[in-house]
């Protein structure tokens, strides 16, 4: 019996309910089936065994034809490869899986010897209308897991009956296409980008079994009742740039096929996004030497935003360190210096080194000072000697 969902999709292709019995009656050993106890017990010690470090897997099952387009019934065939970690006695139990729910006898496969075996499992499946469907194999034992689903379809063509007498009253079809939009320049991401639109004509109520082919592909087909005129479609999404068609076929003998509906497109980045401007910094200073001390001080200037650090050093010796910080702007500032009095060789001379970072460069100004001046003796002063006047003689009266 098909499942619910099956027969929904059929549903949605405008599936009759004798193709849908007919669907149910093609499918080989599609009911499900229990497994014998012998074989469930096999499968149980199988799994039971210890694996090996070799990983098991399942090939996508291949189905040959993969896309069928003719006379019905047809037989489909479908295999897989199962590679199995072989260490002394290894008990291989899988089953088919099948696109309408259900599931296929466990079949059991004994294998002996050391390492990796591979083993192509097969069925065939005789289908007497339109399908489009899946099959996958699941593993059982050594250990459990499914593959891939493995695609396919049948769509089957009635065949022509020659010695029909045919009337004004048979139906005549016809067919066209075109693209929406017909050409695309923009981002090529996840999304329709393209739509292909259809339009179906007939002169007379009638069902119309249809396909859309893409770049010489088949990639959509149904099933539709039209009156007068009906329109079907599909989209795309580009993931590149190209060009290419898409065509409308309608099957049967009275069949027809639409124009060529040509799309073009370009995939192109969203505008790129303007480079922030990168922060530069850099530094002036002034060294004074006087009275056998050194004073320092220094400006910072930055381009833009961010922290920079500054480290000054006497003679290589760190003397002090810090940090200031700018806006967005940026722009310069004063940073703290220092002041030390010079001892030792220091009085001799030397340099005074400053260096700062930023977000993205560094900076180092390096200054001189001369060595410390002897202090001058202080003058001697020699005392002028003082003089006391003569007396000075009464006046004669």
């Amino acid at each position: 019996m098909m499942s619910v969902g099956l027969a929904r999709k059929a549903a949605a292709f405008g599936a009759s309910a004798a193709m849908l019995a007919g669907l149910a009656a093609g499918l080989v050993a599609s009911p499900a089936q229990a497994a014998t106890a012998a074989t469930a017990s096999a499968a149980g010690k199988a799994a039971a065994k210890p694996a090996s470090k070799s990983r098991a897997s399942v090939s996508t099952p291949k189905a040959s034809p993969r896309a069928h387009d003719g006379s019905c019934p047809v037989k489909v065939d479908f295999s897989a490869k199962i590679r199995v970690p072989v260490k002394g006695k290894t008990v291989l139990a899988y089953r088919w899986l099948h696109g309408d729910g259900s599931k296929s006898k466990v079949k059991v496969v004994r294998l002996k010897g050391k390492g990796t075996k591979t083993v192509t499992v097969r069925q065939s499946i005789t289908f007497k209308e339109d399908v489009k469907g899946w099959e996958a194999v699941q593993v059982l034992g050594p250990r459990k897991f499914t593959s891939k689903k493995g695609r396919f379809s049948v769509s089957c063509e009635q065949p022509r009956d020659d010695d029909k007498v045919r009337t004004h009253l048979d139906r005549t079809v016809s067919a066209t296409a075109w693209a929406s939009p017909s050409r695309y320049v923009g981002p090529c991401t996840p999304g329709d980008k393209i739509d292909f639109v259809g339009r179906i004509e007939t002169n007379r109520p009638t069902w119309v079994r249809y396909r859309w082919v893409l770049n010489g592909d088949v990639v959509d087909y149904g099933k539709i009742r039209v009156r007068d005129s009906r329109r079907v479609g599909f989209g795309i999404s580009p993931r590149h740039s190209g060009e290419g068609y898409a065509q409308l076929q309608v099957l049967g003998h009275d069949g027809a096929y639409s124009n060529r509906a040509y799309y073009k497109v370009w995939c192109k980045d969203s505008a790129p996004e303007i480079p922030r401007p990168v922060t530069k910094v850099s530094a002036s200073a002034t060294v004074v030497s006087l009275n056998c001390a050194v004073n320092a001080s220094a400006v910072v200037t930055s381009t833009g935003a961010g922290r920079v650090g500054y480290v000054w050093k006497l003679n290589g010796s760190v003397v002090t360190s810090g940090d200031t910080y700018f806006g967005r702007n940026g722009g310069s500032k004063s940073i703290s210096g220092f002041s030390s009095p010079l001892s030792g060789d220091a009085r001799k001379g030397g340099t005074v080194t400053l260096s700062i970072s930023g977000p993205n460069n560094s900076d180092h100004v390096v200054k001189s000072y001369s060595a410390c001046e002897a202090s001058a003796p202080a003058p001697t002063v020699t005392p002028t000697p003082t003089k006391t006047p003569e007396p000075t003689a009464p006046a004669a009266s």
